[in-house]
């Protein structure tokens, strides 16, 4: 079993949906940090939702979450892990353009 430490960098998301990552049929991914930076002079909302692409169900992580101007929401941190199956994704959208920034750490078990 391999393990892979990553992580995710995505500027300027916005309100079309990114998937910033992916795990694969036959891996799993541990999330062990998760910051969305506002890098506009406005709050802004940011939803995360997990998808399982195998059972075809998606779910919100956070939904509408106000990200304060020009300042950081820490989502996964101190300890909390986010543990995602086979085929699942994690996708962003905020209700504003070009307005968070992504910064995601996370292991990648194969």
């Amino acid at each position: 079993m391999a393990t892979n430490f990553k992580n995710a960098i995505v500027p300027a998301i916005g309100t079309s949906p990114v998937t910033v990552a992916t795990s694969g049929s036959g891996s799993r991914l541990t999330i062990i940090g998760l910051s969305l930076t506002n890098v506009t002079g406005a709050s802004v909302l940011a939803s995360i939702q997990i998808n399982d692409t195998v059972a075809g169900v998606s779910a919100y992580y956070i939904q509408n979450t106000v990200v304060p101007q020009n300042q950081s929401l820490r989502v996964v941190s101190n300890g909390e892990k986010l543990i995602l199956g086979p085929s699942t994704q994690v996708i962003i959208t905020a209700n504003t353009a070009s307005s968070l920034d992504l910064v995601m750490s996370y292991v990648e078990i194969i």
